[in-house]
């Protein structure tokens, strides 16, 4: 498949009506092996295992109705409450995170408002803060252990 900046992970993959499917152990079933969806598989995985998030506190492909439209977040981590503390966005590898990437999450975090964003394409991987008396990011040097998370949100 696409090489990407992440951790090797084996995954279960199939061929079903010339289409190729990878088992996503999150939403426990096959899912469409597209390019964002090998970028979202390794890096739940990285997030599971490298970086100590709960995968019990992540939710795949959650459905948001903001102003009578319905949109979707790649993932979205919990706390322990059960409260959204973060926005997780996925692109393929061939997108580049832009702006509009920042502002795609900021229109989702107008319903959830979430203390952290993190965006990757597989390649590049970014994390921030959201400062609300600045309104402006402020970006971790890596992706923080889910430790840290914890320490630094509201």
């Amino acid at each position: 498949m696409l090489q990407i900046n992440l951790p090797e992970y084996k995954f279960r993959i199939k061929k079903q009506d010339e289409k190729l499917l990878i088992f996503d152990s999150q939403r426990k079933r096959y899912v469409s092996l597209t390019p964002e969806e090998w970028v979202r598989q390794h890096f739940i995985q990285f997030l599971i295992e490298v970086k100590g998030y709960p995968a019990a506190y992540l939710a795949i492909e959650k459905q948001l109705n903001l102003n009578g439209m319905k949109k979707r977040c790649d993932a979205i981590l919990y706390d322990n409450t059960g409260q959204p503390i973060m926005i997780i966005e996925f692109k393929a590898p061939n997108v580049l995170i832009s702006q509009a990437t920042f502002d795609q999450v900021a229109v989702y975090n107008s319903k959830l408002n979430v203390d952290f964003f993190m965006i990757s394409n597989g390649i590049e991987h970014y994390c921030c803060r959201v400062n609300i008396q600045t309104a402006r990011y402020e970006f971790f040097p890596e992706i923080p252990h889910f430790s840290v998370l914890q320490s630094t949100s509201r």
